[in-house]
């Protein structure tokens, strides 16, 4: 038998930046290094403005006294020191040489006058370029606002310590656990991760914090763009994506404002369109003329794999899927019973009783069975119901929910919701990392979206049967909203608008978070529980919370 041949792998070099992230904030650096994550701030993008220059290779030769050579974006490797590195600017002269960082703000109040994660950045390109040979004993920060040189001393404790920060940043990297977020920590106000990282949630549901600051929980000014028709296309014009119907322009968007595109039935979308959403990390989303959610295009996956492990790895632990799946199911039983008691008149106490034993039941099932058995028995407990929840007489009543296809407008309406509702938990799980086809109350199978539909239980009274609701109630739409046959009930065109357009100022619409004590709308908080799924899967926190309103 062949000897097993040794697998070669290159060793990892520590970025020095990271070395930077790693001493302000652990978590930050594991984040951005293993998991893969960044978002921009207005610190960041100011940040990246400022570097524009430097950021383009280009050595070039001083003449003067002294031979002196300024080099722009220098990549080195040294891989005693284990660091690679790209230094803004270095000053070369008389076989010396010094690192120049540039640095947006001003010189910071503090004896030292460079902080301590820009000092050992700093100091490990020094090493860098000691193992290449240079004769390197400091750097300079450069502060562009307030155009000031700062020189740093590579002294020996300045050595030591980030001889020991490279260890410590190996050590931890090594643990494969993500470090605890900080504690009521200002460094968090200006991270661009905030809303990703979530350390005040993430302490409050540990238990070690009892308030949480509202730090990025914003509405987001990008928004989804719907193409439905007949002979719609979509095309790009510039810096915008305009959509037209025979020749007539319908609607003109600028690329950077849009969030998702979705395409209904068979919209014909533009390459160079496609090509400019993908470039842009914006999913498109195709539904068929009914509906149904069946696909995406978008850019490369999430770099998240350790996500996915722990997602696997959960799915194969029936006792971990099962409490995960009684948490979801029992949020979605509590919605209901909360929709009911908000919007049906004459509901009687013993329904309400009912839904909520069966509440209490879901919590402590003890197979999924069971708990399918429970939700089932939830679900026609709350449809027998829901009927009574419209105000509007229609010709044609709602008797209980059916599909494929729907008998009635109130089932056609809540069908189209289902699927609008099913991409903005895919999407929102595809972006965050998770694999969307793997749940853990949903079975993968039939290529349903399992983990998707998981997710889905506790958001479908408070947003899709809640639209529905508002729709009929408010007379948004009629029965001439309809194509009512022997074989079915379809929806209109323009009803399809209508049923967006709802659909959009519902999830778009703030709340306070029963939990965190913040307003933030509902997209935030469906992406706010995506990640959170996320920390019960790693174990970061205990058990997964449901979303429920009071």
């Amino acid at each position: 038998m062949d000897e097993p041949v040794a697998r070669y792998e290159e060793p990892k070099l520590i970025p020095a930046r990271m070395l930077n992230e790693f001493v302000y904030c652990p978590r930050l650096c594991y984040m951005e290094w293993v998991q893969g994550e960044f978002e921009h701030s207005e610190d960041t993008l100011e940040g990246k403005f400022v570097h524009r220059n430097v950021d383009q290779e280009k050595t070039k030769d001083l003449q003067g006294e002294e031979k002196k050579i300024h080099s722009t974006s220098v990549m080195l490797s040294g891989y005693e020191t284990g660091v690679i590195t790209r230094i803004d600017l270095l000053e070369e002269s008389n076989g010396k040489a010094v690192p120049v960082e540039y640095k947006k703000g001003y010189v910071p109040d503090i004896p030292e006058k460079v902080y301590e994660p820009e000092r050992i950045q700093l100091c490990a390109q020094g090493l860098v370029l000691k193992e290449k040979g240079f004769d390197c004993t400091e750097g300079v920060i450069y502060f562009v606002n307030s155009k000031k040189r700062v020189a740093v001393d590579f002294d020996e404790e300045l050595i030591q310590k980030t001889k020991e920060t490279i260890l410590r940043f190996l050590e931890t990297i090594g643990k494969k656990e993500i470090p605890a977020p900080l504690e009521n920590s200002p460094k968090c106000s200006r991270c661009s991760l905030s809303g990703i990282c979530l350390p005040d949630e993430t302490n409050i549901l540990k238990g070690s914090a009892s308030q949480v600051r509202s730090l990025n929980v914003s509405k987001d000014d990008k928004k989804p763009v719907y193409v439905t028709g007949w002979g719609t296309s979509v095309h790009k014009k510039g810096d915008r994506l305009v959509i037209k119907k025979n020749d007539e322009e319908l609607q003109s968007v600028p690329l950077r404002q849009i969030s998702q595109l979705s395409i209904y039935g068979d919209a014909h979308i533009s390459l160079p369109v496609l090509r400019s959403l993908i470039e842009m990390n914006v999913p498109v989303c195709y539904f068929s003329f009914g509906g149904w959610f069946y696909g995406l295009s978008h850019g490369v996956m999430s770099k998240n794999v350790d996500l996915r492990i722990h997602q696997y790895q959960t799915a194969f632990d029936s006792e971990r899927s099962l409490a995960i799946s009684r948490k979801m199911i029992a949020g979605k039983i509590k919605n209901c019973r909360t929709l009911l008691r908000r919007n049906d008149t004459e509901v009687s106490e013993k329904i309400l009783s009912q839904l909520n034993s069966l509440e209490k039941k879901a919590s402590n099932a003890k197979e999924i069975g069971q708990l399918l058995g429970i939700e089932g028995t939830a679900a026609q407990i709350y449809f027998s119901r829901f009927g009574n929840m419209l105000k509007q007489d229609l010709d044609c009543k709602f008797e209980n929910r059916n599909k494929r296809p729907p008998t009635d407008p109130v089932n056609a309406v809540l069908s189209y919701l289902y699927g609008i509702l099913t991409k903005e938990v895919f999407v929102t799980l595809f972006s965050v990392g998770f694999d969307p086809y793997m749940g853990f109350y949903h079975q993968p199978k039939y290529g349903k979206p399992a983990l998707a539909l998981d997710l889905m239980e506790e958001f479908r009274p408070l947003i899709a049967d809640s639209v529905a609701l508002t729709l009929f109630n408010n007379k948004t739409v009629t029965l001439e909203d309809f194509e009512i046959t022997n074989f079915g009930v379809s929806l209109k065109d323009n009803t399809k608008k209508k049923i967006i357009s709802g659909y959009e100022r519902r999830i778009n619409t703030e709340i306070t978070h029963p939990i965190f004590g913040y307003k933030a709308s509902y997209r935030r908080i469906l992406e706010i529980q995506v990640r959170l799924l996320g920390r019960t899967v790693t174990k970061e926190i205990e058990s997964y919370t449901p979303f429920c309103t009071r």
